[in-house]
């Protein structure tokens, strides 16, 4: 059983945890290519997105980062360096595999941008979204820190969401905060799962 509310009291006296695991940050067309093979051999993944934040009216950036989480690692693809590729599209396109995030609705709007720019076709097939979920089961209003509270009984920084996700390099904060945001939703649809939700 879970709780359908959670305060930010009771969500702060949570244990804080972040992704402790393997993360590669993808970069190059070879390192994408092989990194797409190895997550194509699993039938469920979590993902997000992040985007440089534009703190002036009227500007806006491209998605800046892509991050896939399977089982045993999480990806960070560098979308300024690898663009979105056709194969990231067909990715997104196949019914075989489960895509899973957490208010993506924006997420997928943005990719789909994206390949119009670079004249990619985007179909998003097979797409899961935890907060339908989770309304479902009467949790209303619910991003990432609160199903993580509600469901895994723990808690998630966002303190590195507005950074910039376009810097040359990434912090190591950043990389834990990106790598945490796509393993939480597939811990949470592989929870879900293993209790009957799902």
């Amino acid at each position: 059983m879970f709780s359908k509310q959670i305060t930010k009291e009771e969500i702060n006296e949570l244990t804080l945890r972040k992704y402790e695991g393997k993360v590669v940050v993808v970069t190059t067309h070879e390192q994408l290519a092989a990194a797409l093979h190895h997550i194509r051999e699993y039938n469920v993944l979590g993902f997000d997105t992040e985007t440089k934040p534009a703190f002036k009216k009227g500007v806006h950036h491209t998605v800046a980062l892509l991050q896939i989480a399977i089982p045993d690692m999480v990806y960070l693809i560098r979308l300024k360096s690898t663009g979105f590729t056709s194969e990231l599209s067909h990715l997104f396109g196949d019914e075989q595999i489960e895509k899973v995030g957490i208010s993506i609705r924006d997420d997928l709007k943005h990719l789909n941008h994206l390949c119009a720019q670079h004249h990619i076709s985007f179909v998003s097939e097979n797409i899961t979204e935890l907060n339908d979920i989770a309304q479902k089961l009467g949790i209303e209003h619910a991003g990432v820190k609160k199903l993580t509270a509600i469901f895994l009984q723990f808690r998630v920084s966002k303190s590195q969401q507005t950074s910039n996700w376009e810097n040359p390099q990434l912090t190591e904060k950043q990389i834990r905060y990106a790598a945490t945001d796509a393993w939480v939703c597939l811990e949470i649809y592989n929870h879900l799962r293993s209790q009957g939700y799902i």
